[in-house]
Formats: C-alpha cells, sequence, structure tokens
C-alpha cells in the first residue's frame, strides 16, 4: 500500500538535479554523467545476477551492487563537500578496493583464461555480466575526468572502479569456465572454422 508519496517531483524538468549536500547542477554536468553510468552498470549487474545460476557469482554482483551505491554518493557529492560526506556515510577505502582483489584472485585460481579475445554472448549471465564491466568502464573514464577537473576528492574511487571491472570480467569468465574454449574464444572459434 502507497504511503501517498510520489516519485513524480517534476524538479528535474527543467533539466537540473541535486547533488548531495546541496546545489543544483545540470543532467549533463560530468558528475551527473559518470553517477549515470555507475546506475547503468548496477541495472546491468542485477540483469547478471538474475540470469546467473552460479551461487558465487549472485553473492559477489550483489556484494558489488551494494558497494557501487557507495560510490554513486562520491559522484553526487562536490569535493568541497567530501569531508561532509565521510561524517555522515562511508567513503570508498582502500580496504574496500583489496576486497575485490581478493575476488579476484580467488576467481583467478578457478579459472582458466582462454588464450586470445573473449567474444561476449557465450551465455546468457556471462553476456550481462560482460555488458557490465563495459559500463564500469565507461564510469571509470567520467570519474578521471571529474578527478582532472578537480571534482573528485577521494582517488580511491579511480582504484575501486578499476578493480570491480576486472572482478566483473572473472566473474564473466568463471560463468562460463565449463563452456569449450571455441564457444569463448576468438581465435579458438576462427581456427574450428577452418
Amino acid at each position: 500500500m502507497s504511503d501517498g508519496r510520489s516519485i513524480v517531483t517534476k524538479r528535474g524538468d527543467g533539466g537540473e538535479t541535486d547533488l548531495l549536500y546541496g546545489g543544483r547542477v545540470s543532467k549533463t554536468d560530468p558528475r551527473t554523467e559518470a553517477g549515470g553510468a555507475l546506475d547503468e552498470a548496477v541495472s546491468a549487474l542485477g540483469l547478471a545476477r538474475a540470469l546467473s545460476g552460479e551461487p558465487l557469482v549472485r553473492t559477489v554482483v550483489d556484494e558489488l551492487q551494494r558497494a557501487l551505491f557507495t560510490l554513486g554518493a562520491e559522484l553526487a557529492t562536490d569535493a568541497e563537500s567530501h569531508e561532509k560526506l565521510a561524517q555522515h556515510f562511508k567513503a570508498v577505502s582502500a580496504e574496500m578496493t583489496q576486497a575485490l582483489e581478493a575476488h579476484i584472485g580467488a576467481l583467478e585460481r578457478e579459472v582458466d583464461l582462454p588464450p586470445s579475445f573473449i567474444v561476449p554472448g557465450a551465455s546468457p549471465a556471462s553476456a550481462a555480466l560482460d555488458v557490465a564491466r563495459s559500463v564500469l568502464r565507461r564510469a571509470e573514464r567520467r570519474a578521471v575526468a571529474l578527478l582532472e577537473r578537480s571534482m573528485l576528492a577521494n582517488p580511491e574511487v579511480l582504484r575501486y572502479l578499476n578493480r570491480a571491472s576486472d572482478l566483473v570480467f572473472m566473474l564473466a569468465r568463471y560463468e562460463d569456465r565449463a563452456l569449450p574454449v571455441e564457444v569463448v574464444s576468438e581465435r579458438a572459434a576462427r581456427r574450428s572454422k577452418r
């Protein structure tokens, strides 16, 4: 049952949106672009989690989605207000990045990577993970642009996004680990057609 609130506020009808801790910016502002890419990545990860039958993948993706909300808060905060954000919410930390590296290391011990380029689409879940990975790379590029313009106070955001896309790449390979190499590898697929 509804509590009477509506998601329709009409505040964005003029092409602006709110930052955390005050201020309104254009929806084309670099912070909005970075946050939007991150939002797309979280949604693509949700699709991957829904498609995956692998408990490990589902657990790690869920954990990653939740952590990306922390990054979203950082991207939606003006650099001058970062201290205020850190007082009220968790900021992205080196420990968070190290947790991703631990997951990556564990997956590298489980998966033999194909000898050449991966062709996304070997399975629905890995395809969704590869979409999420590419969107995370875009979010990373947008975050780099923020840092270069002194609009991002915490450089750990960049390291986290970089590791997050590496982790999602490895999750996609884990998802397809039992498939024949010619199904996932560009060079092997070409060889098999000769």
